[in-house]
Parts: structure tokens; C-alpha cells; sequence
């Protein structure tokens, strides 16, 4: 995982990176974005064409393309490391009024009310917009 922000009540945003990152953070918030990131790095890997001829080098910039072109995909953890909220951003973190962002909590309850301030410091880390109305799906 990488380190993204800091939020308040000594909680910290990470960026899932791989699909056993992701499949940890689906078995502790009991939900699917395990689904959602392979779907996510299949489509972008897709997209990849090498800029070489040369078979052995055809993958050598397909990590870097990966990563800017799929959704950021985002977890809040406390001081003790336990999974809080996960967050699905547009690539980049980017804005893209396209792009529908998903914040959920565990069994993909509404995070809003336990870590709203967390939800609004990610936010600004990116200059995002973050409301309840928007990025919450199940209303």
C-alpha cells in the first residue's frame, strides 16, 4: 500500500496497489472491491500498447500505464491498521464529472457518519469534492 494523507483521530489514507492488497481490504470490509480493482486493472491493462518491437521489452512501461489509467482505489485505516472505509477514485485523483466515486464502510454501510472529517481531508489531498449524496451509493 501506499501512504496517500494523514486525517483526523489518527487515521491515514493508503492507496490498495494489488489485487492481494485489494482482496485483504474485500475480506476486511466484507465487500467486493477486490471484483472492482481486477475489473479496474484488466480494462486499463487492456488499453496498454508497448512502445517496443522487441518482445522481452513489449511490458516494461505496462505497471506505470496501469496506475494512471485505472481508478485510484483508496483505504482508511486507524492507528492499529484496522480497515475503516474504502474509496474509489477517478484515475489520478483526478476530477472527471464522468467518474462515479464510491466511499463505503464495512458490508458497504455509510462511512459518513464515523469518518466524514477523514472523507473531507482525502478530498482536499486532492482538491475532490466528496459529499455523502454524491459518493455514497446506497442511499
Amino acid at each position: 500500500m501506499q501512504y496517500i494523507c494523514d486525517a483526523p483521530g489518527s487515521k491515514t489514507w493508503f492507496r490498495i496497489e494489488t489485487e492481494g492488497e485489494a482482496a485483504l481490504e474485500s475480506d476486511a470490509m466484507s465487500h467486493a472491491v477486490e471484483k472492482h480493482f481486477r475489473q479496474a486493472w484488466d480494462a486499463a491493462a487492456n488499453s496498454y500498447r508497448s512502445t517496443s518491437r522487441s518482445f522481452v521489452e513489449q511490458n516494461i512501461g505496462l505497471k506505470d500505464h496501469v496506475r494512471q489509467a485505472m481508478p485510484m482505489f483508496l483505504t482508511l485505516r486507524d492507528a492499529n491498521g484496522d480497515a475503516l472505509a474504502t474509496a474509489m477514485l477517478p484515475p489520478g485523483g483526478r476530477s472527471d464529472p464522468t467518474f462515479r466515486i464510491i466511499i463505503v464502510g464495512p458490508g458497504n454501510r455509510d462511512p459518513y457518519s464515523k469518518h466524514d472529517e477523514a472523507i473531507r481531508k482525502l478530498g482536499a489531498h486532492f482538491g475532490l469534492s466528496l459529499d455523502r449524496s454524491r459518493c455514497y451509493p446506497y442511499r
